[in-house]
Parts: C-alpha cells; sequence; structure tokens
C-alpha cells in the first residue's frame, strides 16, 4: 500500500472493461477490477475512490471520483478480490467560457483496457441501509448508474441470503430502453431474478425527446404508486434511493400527491430517516 493525502491507497487491475450500452447511446462501461490485497473487504453498497494521477487543472496533483461497487460480497477465502463498477463517460460545459470538457475520472476509466493498473481508495462505509431480516420489504429508486448499488442488493438477497420472503421492488427510469442499464440486450443480468416470487422491477422510459430519465422514473413510480404507498407505510419496508439529484424531485411529486400534501411527504420521509429505514445517495 501506499499513503496519498487521500488516506491509503491501493492498486488494482483492470480485468475487463465491457461497454454496456450500444453505440447509439451514452457510453456505460461495466469495469471489473481486481486487488491482490489480503485486508481488502466491502460489503454491498459501498464505493471505492479512484485516483487520477495528475497534474490536473488549478495544480491539483490528483483528482479522485468515488463509484459505487456493483455486486454483492465476494464467498471466496483467496487473497485476491474482485469487484465491479458502472460508468459513464461523462462531460461538462463550462459555463463562463461555453467550452467542452470531458469528465476527468470517467474518461480515465473508459479509456483504460485491462491488465492496467490504476489507485483506489476506500471501500467507503456505504450510505445505504438494507434490511437483515428475510420477511423485511426493500424498495430502491434510482436512475443511471445510481443502479449500480441495487444490482450488488439483489445479487447478495438471492443468491447469498435466499429464501427471501419480503417484497423487493426497483423502480428505474431511463431516456431509451438501451439505457436500461443491466436490463438491456447488451447486459440483462438482472432479469435471471424476474423468476423470484418476491421481486419485481418496474422500468420508465422517456417517451418524448426533452424527457429525461428523471421524467422516466416519475412515469414508472406514478404507474405503480399505490403499490409503492402501501409499502413504504409497512413498519418493516426499507428505502433505498440513488442517482442524480433529479431523483429525489420526481420522487417528491409523485409521494408528496399521494401523501396529500408536501408536508405530509416530508413527515413520512422524517419518521422512516429516524426509524433507519431510509437511505439515499444522490448526485449532481
Amino acid at each position: 500500500m501506499s499513503e496519498t493525502e487521500l488516506g491509503p491507497a491501493v492498486s488494482a487491475e483492470i480485468i475487463e472493461s465491457r461497454r454496456v450500452t450500444p453505440e447509439s447511446t451514452d457510453e456505460v462501461r461495466h469495469i471489473v477490477l481486481r486487488v491482490n490485497e489480503p485486508s481488502f473487504r466491502y460489503m454491498e453498497g459501498q464505493s471505492v475512490g479512484v485516483v487520477v494521477p495528475g497534474p490536473h487543472a488549478f495544480g491539483n496533483r490528483y483528482h479522485m471520483r468515488r463509484y459505487s461497487i456493483a455486486n454483492d460480497r465476494p464467498d471466496t477465502t483467496e487473497e485476491g478480490v474482485e469487484f465491479s463498477i458502472l460508468v459513464r463517460r461523462c462531460f461538462y460545459i463550462d459555463p463562463v467560457n461555453g467550452e467542452r470538457y470531458p469528465g476527468v475520472a470517467s474518461n480515465y476509466l473508459c479509456d483504460a483496457r485491462p491488465g492496467q493498473s490504476i489507485s483506489i481508495t476506500g471501500p467507503y462505509k456505504s450510505p445505504f441501509r438494507v434490511p437483515s431480516d428475510n420477511n423485511a420489504n426493500l424498495l430502491m429508486i434510482g436512475v443511471g448508474t445510481g443502479i449500480a448499488p441495487f444490482r450488488a442488493f439483489i445479487q447478495h438477497l438471492y443468491s447469498k441470503r435466499g429464501g427471501w420472503k419480503g417484497k423487493v421492488r426497483l423502480f428505474y427510469g431511463a431516456r431509451t430502453g438501451v439505457d436500461m442499464l443491466y436490463m438491456n440486450d447488451q447486459n440483462s443480468d438482472l432479469k435471471e431474478y424476474f423468476d423470484e416470487e418476491t421481486f419485481q422491477a418496474y422500468s420508465g422510459l422517456a417517451g418524448r425527446p426533452l424527457m429525461t430519465e428523471a421524467d422516466a422514473l416519475e412515469q414508472s413510480l406514478d404507474r405503480h404508486v399505490e403499490e409503492a404507498w402501501e409499502l413504504i407505510k409497512q413498519p418493516d419496508t426499507y428505502v433505498c434511493v440513488a442517482g442524480l439529484s433529479k431523483v429525489q424531485k420526481a420522487m417528491d411529486r409523485v409521494f408528496s400527491e399521494i401523501a396529500g400534501s408536501s408536508e405530509n411527504w416530508a413527515a413520512v420521509k422524517e419518521k422512516l430517516a429516524q426509524e433507519g429505514r431510509w437511505s439515499e445517495l444522490l448526485y449532481n
């Protein structure tokens, strides 16, 4: 291990880098990393920091970006451990000069190839609270690469825990069918859980050119809001929210309406949070 200002860092080798969206839409890659460090272990919902070597703009010596781990914990006792992350190649527009710039970490990772070593930090504490009781319900709401931790939870509940009796519901929004990460023609591994009696995924697609994935999520929630609301009202339901910050606005609009007002919905969320049954990871 080596020390940086970011804390302990460890070397990870890229084992696989596979595009999971077609050329016709935004590039999203499923990247598998291997760490040959005996002390490196993780749990579902945790994230790692990817350190991009500099120099960078404004004289920064390094750039670090966190990515949620997209699979459940390993069941091996071997010293090396493999895990995956989901990376969208990002760009941003400078609000001053209007120039388009590549996202530092996302482009670094999308350009990396198998065999290359990168530096990572973590794993970091998970913001999510997943039930330990097999009879509890899990409601997951998100868009985009926010599905990464949800994939890990679903794998763990059905592959490792087994016999899950509570309801597991996934609400997910995307612009098009090919943007349905882990549920499109390029990669559809979540579909193997559709046969599970307690699992159901509700996806929404943007029906018009100017609609966003958050708009699609709102449509999905609207169509099944009664079921989602009944789950939320149950004392053994846990809610996890992940993805762009727009997710929160879309979700608040739908649930405020069925709750009777935004104040009522805020009170419900506060109660869930106080009871440790509400967790979220939102980013811009």
